[in-house]
């Protein structure tokens, strides 16, 4: 695993970012650190976690701390998963493989997106344990047909619907680093910064390949110019999609249902009423609309209205064991992250996601024995200082 400068071993996911940073070529970089417009969202859904308070209990008896949990039916050490992030095979080599076997070691669920880099049936065979799977609706609703399928046929069964993607956030680090222009001029910007990241360019430019979305391979003619392969899936993006598509899904799929993107009670009552098992409180880490509270803010008032009838999840700014304990407390029943183990991956492969995993387990246990709680399951509202945040 590289280093941070002066010799020292990545710990936390600040860490994993520093090396990330040092590892990858800066317009991929950008595309998983950045956020839409002036990141503003983004950089709220952290610091919102920070202003947070616990209340420290002591003489509690909190021998045999438990920190396991269920979610969509399945075990988990911890009550967190693997986030889907698109590309995760742009920042280690065939990442998405080396994330879902970290996973499967750690005991927490993965879950593919639809625009990962390796296939269902790769991670399948790698695995060859459940994961879970993301899906974005596409304008070709026979293509989405066989995706369903094909996730079926790979063992999954729990499947998140990503909502919040009508059209694509305005992400300006993407448009400055040359990912989303075109040209002689954003060729050479990207190509200068490849050739300053050899160590990257050997083992997953080269050693990586193939370089397509493993699951749309078949839907475009030159599946491994991923420029033209994103064009094409921005195009497929479907902005007239509303709820009677998701009914439409939940009468394909036949497994557990999750609706990830809701930062509204009225839309979560909506999850309710389409027969969803679950739903995830979303802003989309922040790169789609940069105006938005930051998914904690939003999470008591979504779990009052619907979490006595579905699972309720939050992804977005979790950065720590102990903030997956105050999402807990403020009433969700497990988190999902993106970034911190996209870092860990970037820095360190399967060793830096499970490193990165071990580490959340760790500050989750220290901060239930330190909060006077010995099981998931008793986390409440009585574990927090303040009052919750107002959106």
């Amino acid at each position: 695993m590289t280093k941070l400068d002066g010799g020292l071993l990545p710990v936390t996911p600040d860490d994993y970012r520093a090396v990330a940073h040092q590892r990858l070529p800066r317009f991929i970089f950008d595309y998983i650190d950045g956020g839409a417009n002036a990141e503003r969202t983004m950089a709220r859904n952290v610091d919102d976690f920070a202003s947070i308070t616990l209340r420290q209990r002591v003489l509690c008896n909190v021998d045999g701390v438990d920190t396991q949990a269920t979610m969509a039916g399945q075990p988990c050490a911890m009550p967190l998963a693997l986030a889907p992030v698109g590309m995760a095979g742009m920042f280690a080599r065939r990442g998405e493989v080396q994330a879902s076997r970290a996973a499967l070691n750690a005991s927490v669920p993965f879950t593919l997106s639809t625009v990962g880099i390796c296939s269902l049936e790769e991670v399948q065979a790698a695995t060859r344990q459940p994961f879970w799977f993301q899906l974005y609706m596409l304008r070709d609703r026979q293509a989405v047909s066989q995706l369903l399928a094909r996730a079926w046929q790979a063992g999954c069964r729990t499947l998140l619907f990503t909502v919040d993607l009508a059209v694509a956030g305005v992400r300006h680090r993407d448009h400055r680093n040359g990912l989303e222009a075109t040209g002689l001029t954003a060729g050479w910007l990207r190509a200068r910064q490849l050739v300053t990241r050899s160590s990257w360019l050997w083992d997953v430019g080269l050693r990586g390949r193939p370089h397509c979305f493993g699951n749309l391979s078949d839907r475009v003619p030159d599946p491994e110019n991923l420029k033209a392969f994103k064009q094409w899936l921005d195009a497929q993006f479907d902005p007239g999609v509303t709820w009677d598509d998701i009914r439409w899904i939940r009468d394909q799929w036949q497994g557990r249902l999750y609706i990830k993107g809701i930062l509204d009670p009225e839309d979560a009552e909506l999850v309710v009423s389409v027969g969803a098992d679950g739903l995830v409180v979303s802003n989309h880490g922040g790169r789609q609309l940069d105006a938005v509270s930051s998914s904690v803010a939003m999470l008591p008032a979504i779990a009052q209205a619907v979490g006595q009838r579905m699972d309720v999840w939050l992804d977005g700014g979790v950065r720590s064991g102990v903030d997956v304990f105050k999402a807990l407390a403020l009433g969700a029943q497990g988190v999902l992250i993106g970034r911190p183990w996209v870092w860990a991956l970037a820095a360190g492969g399967q060793e830096g996601v499970e490193a990165c995993l071990k580490t959340f387990q760790q500050e989750l246990r220290v901060a239930m024995a330190l909060a006077g709680v010995t099981r998931v399951q008793d986390i409440g509202r009585q574990q927090l200082q303040v009052p919750p945040l107002s959106a």
